[in-house]
């Protein structure tokens, strides 16, 4: 996985506690999908495998979006229940312990799913 210069620019955009959860999500993805194609996509941050859409993630001033559309969000309903959440996101608050158990198995899940549901 090599890094690109945009997503590290986009992290150094945010200050304090976003910008380090930033960084953890990025090293998070990194290590679990190391194959995958790092790049800005809807600007934020995004990965695809084999061309596919794996994940993507995004600062904010409260919290840290993650989008595992379109089958990760299912199959983690359970898993993201406790956070605001919609049909293809989830916001982990700055004010609550960042979730990277559960990120990475949403990842892992993606790798192993990627391009089988369409």
């Amino acid at each position: 996985m090599i890094a690109t210069d945009e997503v590290t620019r986009y992290i150094n955009r945010f200050d304090g506690e976003c910008q380090n959860r930033l960084k953890q999500m990025r090293a998070c993805i990194t290590d679990v999908a190391p194959d995958a194609v790092e790049c800005i996509s809807y600007g934020m941050p995004g990965y695809k495998l084999n061309g596919k859409p794996l994940v993507y993630f995004a600062g904010y001033e409260g919290h840290v979006g993650f989008y595992a559309t379109p089958n990760g969000h299912e199959a983690f309903a359970q898993d993201f229940a406790q956070y605001k959440h919609r049909k293809g996101s989830v916001q982990f608050p700055h004010d609550k312990p960042l979730p990277l158990d559960v990120v990475r198995r949403v990842v892992k899940f993606r790798v192993a799913n990627v391009g089988k549901e369409f």
